[in-house]
């Protein structure tokens, strides 16, 4: 449970809605300088492309028109349509005239560049002047006439004053520019004195671009009183415009002072800065706005919008405690704030990975690998918020979601190999998200209740799928079985070749059975062989002169005397 001491109407059980307060007590805040610095920075002005600025201020008003619901008229016909203070009930409302003042002071600025080459474009430069202090002036008037806070107020007045001397510094009335600047940058030195350090950056480099603006319309001025009249309105100004608005700068002071004590999980925090204090407001409030949005597109954006301040509110807490963090004990309520902070980081993350996981799993094209690396990343967060306490009851907390998450997680993986028909590799991983859900389901008193609902579900999923991919997996094999069949049927191997395989074949009874190929194949011989028989030279025959007798001496002068009478060599 959490609690935020004297602080009022600050409780996290019962967190009002902006909604629920009435419209004449709510106050409305817009922090000027810090938005339009932010914007020109991420949207061309860092590389003085005001064409680029100016585009984006167009599409920002389109949208915030249309969020608002406050449009000119359809597409056919343009009703101009003026934001009024009786229209308000959003800080969204005071950027309408904020973003018309900045995108015609943009163009005017992108016609000063093209001005150098064609002089007519200075009068259309004057006009664009004259529109960005027109609406300036008419935010000034809507900040005045609903409840905005004294931040705003001032900073609405230092505004005009800074757009209405730029008119008059093109128009070269020297005079009366200066005073406007002059306004601008005493309300804006004044603002950067009230503020926290890390916020001054950005109004003292302000003050600092006025005064060269300033020293130039004192030269044109061209007495030797400029000086002495410069001195004069500086004093009139601190005299008379900061006496005006004491008690305004008083209450940005008490705001950004006031500092409160919070409790989490029983443990003080200590005392919590003020930045830090509005990050667990908003987070208080954060569930009900939640409730509200039904798109989940809609969710992750006001998510990931959260996230972004948590971010930077932890760099300055950071920054403010910055010594005692050095500290190494990790029991003293500066820890603690930080662990606190850091849990409701990771916890929102949370959120926003299983608000993608929806809109992955409604969508067809999402693959199962895509929403495995989800569960990874919100186990990842589980693994770190469980480190963050040494408390047994938070880490049972963290391990039981922990379990459920395993347990989608490898549901969805047993869901990949199933589409890869690879079957024992999804059973086993069924049967694993099946004893992670009941492992989870054991400890349902650590659970909350939309995880211990969706595993129920998932129970009786994961009990579904095992039946199909069993199924699917004997079809598989039978399947198997007859393609070889159909393959074998299909053969064309002649009857003689596969004499040792026993099959109907019905191609037999036809006119042109396929018994035997003729003419038969070819096949390779030796050719010219060769006997080489090295061993009856060196056999010994036997002596059978004496079975011969008579007959082989005859035989051999019948030889003798054939072949003597053959030549004709040897008769007498």
């Amino acid at each position: 449970m959490v609690a935020i001491m004297n602080s009022g109407d600050i409780d996290e059980k019962n967190p009002e809605s902006p909604d629920d307060i009435p419209k004449e007590m709510r106050v409305y805040s817009l922090e000027i300088l810090k938005i339009i610095k932010e914007a020109q920075q991420q949207h061309g002005l860092r590389h003085g492309d005001y064409q680029r600025y100016r585009g984006y201020c167009s599409r920002r008003l389109r949208r915030l028109r249309k969020v608002l619901k406050v449009p000119q008229g359809d597409r056919r016909h343009f009703k101009r349509r003026d934001v009024t203070a009786t229209m308000v009930h959003d800080d969204k409302f005071l950027q309408v005239p904020l973003t018309m003042a900045e995108r015609a002071w943009s163009h005017a600025m992108q016609l000063r560049i093209e001005a150098n080459t064609e002089p007519r474009k200075k009068f259309h430069l004057i006009s664009r002047l004259r529109k960005a202090a027109a609406y300036a002036l008419q935010l000034q008037e809507l900040i005045e006439n609903v409840n905005c806070d004294a931040r705003t107020k001032l900073e609405a007045q230092a505004y005009v004053a800074w757009m209405q001397g730029s008119l008059q510094f093109e128009l070269q009335l020297w005079k009366d520019a200066m005073t406007n600047l002059k306004k601008a940058q005493v309300v804006y030195g004044e603002l950067a004195s009230a503020l926290p350090e890390l916020e001054q950056l950005i109004y003292k480099a302000r003050v600092e671009e006025l005064a060269p603006s300033l020293r130039y319309c004192a030269y044109n001025v061209g007495d030797t009183s400029a000086i002495d009249d410069l001195m004069q309105m500086r004093g009139q100004l601190s005299n008379e415009l900061l006496m005006s608005l004491d008690s305004l700068m008083a209450q940005t002071r008490e705001k950004q002072s006031t500092a409160e004590e919070v409790l989490w999980r029983g443990k003080s925090c200590g005392i919590v800065p003020a930045r830090a204090t509005g990050l667990l407001i908003a987070d208080s409030r954060l569930n009900q706005t939640l409730e509200k949005t039904s798109a989940l597109q809609g969710k992750i954006d006001l998510l990931e919008a959260h996230l972004i301040d948590c971010k930077d509110v932890m760099t300055t807490v950071r920054e403010i405690f910055k010594a005692e963090l050095k500290n190494k004990d990790d029991k003293t309520p500066v820890h603690h704030l930080i662990a606190y902070l850091q849990y409701i980081r990771l916890s929102r993350t949370l959120e926003r990975n299983l608000a993608l996981v929806s809109i992955a799993e409604e969508s067809e094209k999402t693959k199962s690998q895509d929403i495995v690396r989800l569960y990874e990343a919100a186990l990842h967060n589980l693994l770190e918020m469980s480190q963050l306490l040494e408390d047994e009851e938070y880490r049972k907390e963290q391990e039981a979601k922990s379990k459920g998450y395993r347990a989608f997680r490898c549901f969805h993986m047993a869901q990949s190999f199933a589409n890869l028909h690879r079957w024992r590799e999804a059973m086993a991983l069924y049967q694993r998200a099946l004893r992670h859900t009941i492992d989870a389901l054991n400890e349902q008193s650590f659970l909350p209740e939309d995880l211990k609902c969706s595993l129920k579900k998932l129970e009786s999923s994961i009990e579904c799928a095992q039946c199909a991919a069993h199924a699917h997996s004997v079809l598989e094999e039978g399947g198997e079985e007859e393609t070889g069949a159909v393959k074998q049927m299909k053969s064309k191997k002649p009857l003689i070749e596969r004499l040792h395989e026993y099959r109907e074949d019905n191609s037999l009874l036809t006119k042109q059975p396929n018994v035997f190929n003729i003419p038969p194949p070819m096949q390779s011989i030796p050719f010219k062989p060769l006997f080489f028989d090295l061993a009856f030279n060196m056999v010994e025959f036997p002596d059978l002169s004496d079975k011969l007798g008579d007959q082989g001496k005859k035989g051999q002068a019948g030889l003798t005397g054939f072949v003597k009478g053959l030549w004709g060599w040897g008769n007498k």
